[in-house]
C-alpha cells in the first residue's frame, strides 16, 4: 500500500471517477450511473488507503483481493481503477464495447486489477469466501473485500455464504454493503425488506458496523481494523451520489444519459473541483 493520501487528495479522486462515470456511460449509451455512484468513496478508500496491491504488478500473489459482486456497478470500479493506474485512462473511452476490455460487468480475464468476473447477482460473497478460506489454508497474510448491493442481499446464495464465513470465521473477509436503499424497481423495503440486516449477519457469526458510505475517516477507520470474525460494514450510501438531479432517484439505477443531463453532471462536478 502507497502512502495515505489526506482526506482532500481522495475526495479529489472521488470526483475525477464521478466524472469519468458520466463520461463513461454517456458515451457507451449504457450502464448503471446511480449504484456506480453510490461506491465510489468506498473503492477509493479500498484502492487508496486500505489494500495491498501493485498496479504495476496486478496478478501479484499476495496482493488483497476485492470481489464487486453488484457486477452492474462497474462503471464505477473501473474509473477507480483507472485513477490507480491499473490502465490508462483512455481506455475508459470504450466502456461497455465488444471489442474492448472494458465490459459492462467486470471481466477479470479481460481488465488489469479486476480479481473476479461478476454480474450474476448473490455470486459474490461465495467467491469471496472461497479466496478468502483458500489464503486462511495456504497461511497467507491477504484480505478479501466484497461489496455487495442491497438488493443483492434478498439473494438465497448470500446467505449460504454468510453462514461458510462464520462456520470457518474468516477473520480476513470484509464484506461491504452499498445501502442505497434503492433498486431497479423501487426502494428495498418495498421490493423486500433485508431488516433487520445486521441481526441477520449477527446470527451467523459476523460482526457487523455501521458506517457513513461516504465518509472517508469512517470507512478507513473500519476497514483498517483487524477482526476476529468475518466482517459486515454497512455502508450508508446515497444512489447517485455527487450529481444532485441523480442522488436518490431510482430511475438511475439504469438510464442512458443524454446530453443536457451529461452537460449538467460534469458542471457539477467541474463546480466542486
Amino acid at each position: 500500500m502507497s502512502k495515505l493520501l489526506s482526506f482532500e487528495e481522495m475526495e479529489k479522486i472521488s470526483r475525477l471517477a464521478r466524472k469519468s462515470v458520466i463520461e463513461m456511460i454517456y458515451s457507451a449509451g449504457s450502464g448503471h450511473p446511480g449504484g456506480s455512484l453510490s461506491i465510489i468513496d468506498i473503492l477509493v478508500v479500498l484502492y487508496f488507503g486500505v489494500m495491498k496491491i501493485d498496479p504495476n504488478n496486478p496478478q501479484w500473489e499476495d496482493r488483497d483481493r476485492l470481489v464487486l459482486s453488484k457486477g452492474h456497478g462497474a462503471a464505477g470500479y473501473y474509473a477507480v481503477l483507472s485513477e490507480k493506474g491499473f490502465f490508462p485512462k483512455k481506455d475508459l473511452t470504450i466502456f461497455d464495447s465488444i471489442n474492448g476490455n472494458l465490459q459492462g460487468h467486470p471481466c477479470m480475464n479481460k481488465t488489469p486489477g479486476v480479481d473476479m468476473s461478476t454480474g450474476s447477482l448473490g455470486q459474490g460473497l461465495s467467491v469471496a469466501c472461497g479466496m478468502a478460506y483458500g489464503a486462511k489454508l495456504k497461511k497467507k497474510d491477504i484480505k478479501i473485500y466484497s461489496i455487495l448491493g442491497d438488493g443483492e442481499i434478498q439473494e438465497g446464495q448470500i446467505w449460504e455464504a454468510a453462514m461458510f464465513a462464520g462456520n470457518y470465521k474468516l477473520n480476513n473477509l470484509t464484506a461491504i454493503i452499498d445501502y442505497n436503499k434503492l433498486q431497479i424497481t423501487g426502494t428495498v423495503d418495498e421490493v423486500m425488506s433485508i431488516e433487520p440486516i445486521g441481526d441477520k449477519f449477527k446470527a451467523f457469526g459476523w460482526q457487523i458496523i455501521n458506517v457513513d458510505g461516504h465518509s472517508y475517516p469512517q470507512l478507513l477507520d473500519v476497514l483498517n481494523k483487524n477482526h476476529n470474525y468475518p466482517l459486515v460494514v454497512i455502508a450508508h450510501t446515497i444512489k447517485g451520489k455527487g450529481v444532485s438531479f441523480m442522488e436518490n432517484q431510482m430511475i438511475w439505477h439504469s438510464a442512458i444519459i443524454k446530453k443536457q443531463d451529461y452537460l449538467q453532471a460534469l458542471q457539477e462536478l467541474d463546480g466542486r473541483d
